[in-house]
């Protein structure tokens, strides 16, 4: 059994975009954009980096950008905005919301509607652990079906 758990924030967004950077096999059609290298964890999450889409021609997906009412930013291609927080990573899902739901809780994740327009759903990764964790519910986001 692990004695000590990764529960750096910073570290495991590090891990997360590592992950969905170097995996070539189900979430080819996923990479990491607008990263902050430098950024710094706040108790209400800051903005690490946004995980959009691939389009057909390898490019990533990202240039129809407005800012929405709420000054939110919403970004074709888009499908999740990942906040780094001192002690956890929190995952804001802007895609499938309902099937990340489903999926993030099939994987013992915790999952939390956030009540705007469009809805989205958060979902917290508090260790190092849960970034395999996942894994599976990108795939399911960013699946052919999901594509379509």
């Amino acid at each position: 059994m692990v004695a000590d758990r990764l529960t750096d924030g910073v570290r495991i967004g590090q891990l997360l975009a590592s992950e969905v950077a170097g995996n070539h096999g189900r979430l080819r059609g996923l990479g990491v954009t607008d990263a902050d290298p430098d950024v710094e964890p706040t108790p209400d999450g800051a903005l690490a980096y946004r995980l959009v889409r691939d389009d057909s021609d390898g490019g990533l997906t990202r240039d129809d950008a407005e800012t929405t009412g709420a000054g939110e930013t919403d970004v074709d291609g888009v499908v999740a905005e990942v906040y780094v927080q001192p002690d956890r990573v929190r995952i804001e899902f802007v895609r499938a919301p309902d099937a990340v739901a489903d999926a993030a809780g099939d994987r013992r994740l915790r999952v939390r509607p956030k009540a705007v327009r469009p809805p989205r759903t958060l979902v917290f990764l508090e260790d190092g652990a849960a970034v395999k964790r996942i894994l599976p519910v990108l795939e399911r986001v960013v699946g052919p079906e999901r594509n379509a």
